[in-house]
């Protein structure tokens, strides 16, 4: 049964870190998920020979919150600080959706393109304009990312180490 638990945490850490960079999947809920398993139903101690503790487990519930919500606000903050409009947000998420074929380039390449062309397209706005918007949005996506993947692989670390 032991086995069972610790493959079923450490499988849910890593959906949680391709669901950091996938749009689809919720990645850091997902880690979290392996880290609760672990610390309902696993044996497992880290090297001092502690089980996983409350205040851990609840911790880490606050960092994945913060860090979900983040994710959302950090590109449209991005975006309208160098003057882009939700209109550049949509076309980076749609940009982003579709360069999943080509990952990971396309989906950079995509979310970039995506909002730069919507941005010209429905805004009218000039190409040094869309490009001031894209890049915005497409730092605010990088930003979102990475955030959601150190902190999913930070709970997979957790994993592995009450294991």
């Amino acid at each position: 049964m032991d086995i069972a638990i610790s493959i079923l945490a450490v499988v849910a850490g890593i959906i949680g870190i391709i669901g950091s960079i996938l749009p689809g999947l919720p990645g850091p809920p997902v880690s979290w998920i392996g880290m609760l398993v672990l610390y309902i139903w696993g044996t497992g101690t880290n090297s001092a020979g502690e089980p996983m503790s409350l205040k851990t487990l609840l911790v880490w519930l606050a960092v994945m919150v913060v860090v979900s919500v983040v994710d959302y606000l950090v590109p449209m903050f991005f975006t309208k600080v160098t003057g882009g409009s939700k209109y550049a947000e949509r076309g980076a998420m749609a940009g982003l959706i579709l360069g999943i074929f080509l990952t990971p380039v396309g989906m950079i390449l995509g979310a970039f393109l995506g909002a730069f062309l919507s941005e010209l397209y429905y805004n009218r706005k000039g190409a040094s304009q869309a490009l001031k918007a894209a890049t915005g949005s497409f730092l605010g996506f990088i930003t979102g990312t990475g955030l959601k993947t150190i902190a999913a692989c930070m709970m997979m670390w957790q994993i592995i180490v009450y294991l």
